[in-house]
């Protein structure tokens, strides 16, 4: 019942704010949007972005992040950038993206910082480029942006613009996983699992795979179940196995559905159904990874 090591990089992800959305909050925002207020012209964008207070509409978004983008706001530079990156009200193209997040990152903002990053990491629109990578990862990631302790985390594990350094990536991706981001706990509590820049310690490789699980991480929840199958650092329990790999396998890892089907032959009617009720009863508290 082989266990699963997630090393990713994080998405691009927009800078957004939490705003009133009444007709009156939107009609003043709009007036001062139209007057040449940055600030507004960036919120009015997001308010589009998101459909809130106003019909959803990319094309809306960026027009008004655009407008907020040529006057020096960072973060509308920022989030007109993911537009580009994701195509979104607009033709995706990776160019604009760079342009934009690079005046944003100039700047200071993590977010920017750590998408550039993940640019140059990838080598979308810019030559693949890891030491340039390591560059923009790290300002983020010193500013406190989980994505990018998480992204300098990878960095280290594979070697990646740096000497491949388990110990330093166990140190990024602490720093993430303390701030509650769950690929992090996943990949933080695989290194505990087999011993990889730590002390190899199921205690603690349970730990940081619950934190993870428990909000719907679906690699996580796959590495629960193996735990349980297999005996390690738990007592074995094929109840508690089917259980995480039932949460695993309605969030799409094939590897747990594969397992349930193994593991009903050595499971008793009464077991799978008290299986089936208790991991029905978890989905109600943790839902899906995608929540």
């Amino acid at each position: 019942m082989r266990k699963t090591v997630l090393i990713a990089t994080c998405l691009s992800f927009f800078c957004l704010m939490n705003l009133a959305c009444s007709e009156t909050d939107v009609q003043k925002l709009t007036k001062l949007a139209k007057s040449g207020d940055a600030k507004a012209q960036y919120n009015l964008g997001y308010m589009y972005h998101i459909g809130q207070g106003v019909p959803q509409n990319y094309a809306e978004a960026m027009k008004w992040f655009r407008k907020a983008a040529d006057q020096g706001y960072a973060e509308a530079q920022f989030n007109l950038g993911a537009m580009y990156d994701n195509g979104l009200g607009v033709p995706q193209n990776y160019a604009e993206a760079v342009k934009w997040y690079r005046k944003a990152a100039d700047q200071g903002n993590a977010g920017a910082q750590n998408n550039l990053g993940s640019m140059y990491r990838n080598g979308k629109s810019v030559p693949q480029n890891y030491t340039e990578a390591v560059k923009w990862f790290r300002k983020a990631a010193d500013q406190g942006l989980a994505p990018a302790q998480f992204n300098m985390g990878g960095i280290y594990y594979h070697g990646e613009g740096v000497p491949q350094n388990y110990a330093e990536a166990v140190k990024w991706y602490r720093k993430a996983a303390d701030q509650g981001n769950t690929g992090a706990q996943c990949i933080l509590g695989a290194m505990y699992d087999i011993g990889k820049g730590v002390t190899h310690n199921y205690a603690e490789a349970m730990k940081w795979y619950r934190k993870a699980a428990d909000r719907g991480h679906a690699y996580a929840q796959f590495n629960m179940g193996a735990m349980y199958g297999n005996g390690e650092g738990v007592p074995q329990n094929f109840v508690k196995a089917y259980v995480w790999w039932s949460l695993a396998s309605a969030n799409g890892n094939e590897s747990a559905k594969k397992n349930l089907d193994l593991l009903r032959s050595e499971m008793t009617q009464q077991q799978v159904a008290q299986a089936q009720s208790e991991a029905a009863e978890l989905w109600k508290q943790i839902g899906n990874s995608n929540k």
